[in-house]
């Protein structure tokens, strides 16, 4: 399963695709006047440490040097861990010139928005799969 989104704010809008291997999901993320790739997590689910009824993830980052999505990247890879309880590799690279910090809180609300996004497709299709 393969596939691909794009948010829609009129405003700092991201891209994603999104393919299954297997179990596992694999997820690119850009956006802006200079897409690449900045940043890279891997994140692993796993029994919760604080109630090993409910699932968790340990999520790993590397950054390359002077890009900041690291964050991003780990908070995405991550939520998919815990919501889809598989392995999870997100790769993030945006960049937009002289972003303003409103343009960074914008990318921030885009970001949530695209994930969400990605969660409900992800659901979606392994429910039709499943009948």
């Amino acid at each position: 399963m393969e596939f691909t989104l794009e948010t829609r704010e009129g405003a700092y809008d991201l891209h994603a695709s999104v393919r299954m291997i297997g179990q596992d999901i694999l997820v690119a993320i850009w956006g802006g006047e200079k897409p690449h790739i900045g940043a890279v997590s891997i994140a692993q689910a796993r029994p919760s440490l604080q109630n090993p009824e409910k699932v968790g993830a340990s999520t790993s980052v590397f950054c390359f040097l002077g890009h900041k999505e690291d964050e991003l990247a780990k908070m995405i890879g991550e939520r998919i861990a815990k919501v889809c309880n598989t392995n999870v590799v997100v790769t993030a690279g945006m960049h937009w010139d002289q972003i303003s910090q409103e343009g960074i809180e914008k990318v921030l609300e885009n970001s949530t928005i695209l994930l969400n996004m990605i969660i409900e497709q992800i659901q979606m299709r392994h429910e039709a799969k499943e009948q």
